[in-house]
Parts: structure tokens; sequence; C-alpha cells
């Protein structure tokens, strides 16, 4: 699917690659089907292995790459790093301010943001795995606007990590009593922010060239919250925290894999 999209305009070709992302999420969803129950030790290495493919993602396909383009711009090297340095703070800040601000609900920590009573469970459930998908599709846009091999790289590990993503949400729902039917499509309905995320983050960065380090070091921060605010506690919740760690160290390695080799 991405081989197609080499030589498209890079809105294009994250419209593309965010919509991958969003299939696999979906993907992952279908064997909920069948599957009541996932063991805790599965689900915790499946959100580790999401985790590693995410922070590897945030150094090496945006962290790195935007430090470049800063200094392709003409900053020297500490001013460079400095600049994707606090927009790495403002992408976290930005996902903060969503969290508190968007009414949602963790499968385990419960509620947060405003109030959401006049809101359906479901929805509350949708708000917040919609908001863990927004800065990976930010950041599949802003990697193709800087590279194309980057932004398939990129593309191609959160596609791959969408998949037992999409298995542990689904899983989770039935899990908090919802069908099976209706657990996968929220699921699926998750992903759909991804190709939208891509889509502008592609398209504000074509059109003002300038602002691509800092677009790179935004998705870097708002991953790496959602990495450190929700996935690893999460994983570690249940007391299989090696589990959860080898599971990190998989995808941090494949994902590292996927760079060298794509980008």
């Amino acid at each position: 699917m991405l081989s197609a999209a080499a030589g498209l305009p890079p809105t294009q070709a994250a419209l593309l690659g965010g919509t991958l992302a969003a299939l696999m999420t979906t993907l992952g969803a279908l064997p909920a089907l069948f599957i009541a129950k996932l063991g805790a030790r599965t689900n915790d290495a499946l959100l580790g292995f999401g985790a590693g493919v995410m922070l590897a993602a945030s150094a090496f396909s945006l962290v790195l790459p935007g430090i470049e383009a800063a200094e392709a711009q003409g900053w020297a090297p500490f001013p460079a790093g400095g600049l994707v340095g606090v927009a790495l703070l403002a992408g976290a800040a930005l996902l903060l301010w969503m969290e508190r601000s968007i009414p949602h609900e963790h499968f385990i920590k419960g509620a947060e943001g405003r109030s959401g009573q006049n809101l359906k469970r479901t929805w509350l459930f949708v708000f917040a795995i919609a908001l863990h998908n927004v800065p990976e599709g930010l950041a599949i846009g802003v990697a193709f606007a800087n590279n194309f091999g980057q932004g398939a790289a990129l593309a191609t590990g959160i596609a791959v990590q969408d998949i037992p993503e999409g298995l542990v949400v689904a899983v989770a729902l039935i899990t908090a009593g919802y069908t099976r039917g209706t657990a996968v499509l929220v699921a699926a309905m998750s992903g759909v922010v991804e190709p939208i995320g891509a889509l502008i983050g592609a398209a504000v960065v074509t059109a003002l060239p300038l602002l691509l380090p800092v677009g790179l070091g935004i998705a870097a921060g708002a991953m790496l919250y959602v990495v450190s605010h929700e996935i690893i506690p999460e994983s570690h919740r249940q007391g299989h925290e090696h589990w959860a760690t080898s599971g990190l160290m998989v995808g941090f390695v494949l994902m590292t894999l996927l760079d060298t080799a794509l980008g």
C-alpha cells in the first residue's frame, strides 16, 4: 500500500499511511469476535510492544530528523536541539491539556477530564482511545512531509503496533460489558483519527516548511506523553512488568529496524 504512495504529494502519502494504520487497528480488533479474554501477561506484553514502537519512533523518526531539519534551516546544533526540545515539551503539554479538557474514560483508571455524565460510557472509551491515536496520526503526517522513507517507516511501525492495540482495546471493551460487535466497532472507530491527523500534520508542515522541526518535535512530545502517562503504567498495573518490558524491547528493536531499512 505504501509503495504505491511513492511519488505522491506528502499530504496524499500521509493520508494513505494514516489509513493503513487505521485499517490495522480494525484488523487487530476482529479476533475479539471469537476471543473473549486475553491473559494478563499477554495483554501487558502487547501494551509494552506498542510502547516500544512509539518510543523508537519518537527518537529515530521524529526527534533526530527534527534536529536535522532545523540544522538544514540554518540553526546551529545546540539551538536546533533546543528548538526541537521546546516543541517536544509543547506537544506533551498539548496532550496534557486535551486529557484534562475532553471527557473520556480509561479501562482501569476510570474517568478523566471534564464531567462526561451526559455521554454514554462507550463514547468515553472512544474519546480515550482516540486521544491516544491523535499523536500517531500527526506523527505520520509530519514524517511524510519531511521524508517519504521516514514517513513510510513510521507509518509501517505504527500500523504494526496498531494490530495488537486494536485487539487489546476490543477485548477490554468486552470485559467492560459491551457486546463483541460493539467492541470491534468502537475499536475500529478509534482509528479514524489517524488518517485525519496525518492529513492535517502533512498539510500544515507542507504549507509552512519552517514549521517542520517544530512539527516533528510536537509529534514526538505527544507520543512520549502517551507512552509515559498511559501505556507503561497500564502495562505494569497487574504485576507483569517483565512481560511488559520484554514487549517494549521487542517493539523498540522492530521500529529501529524499520527506520533503518526504510528511512
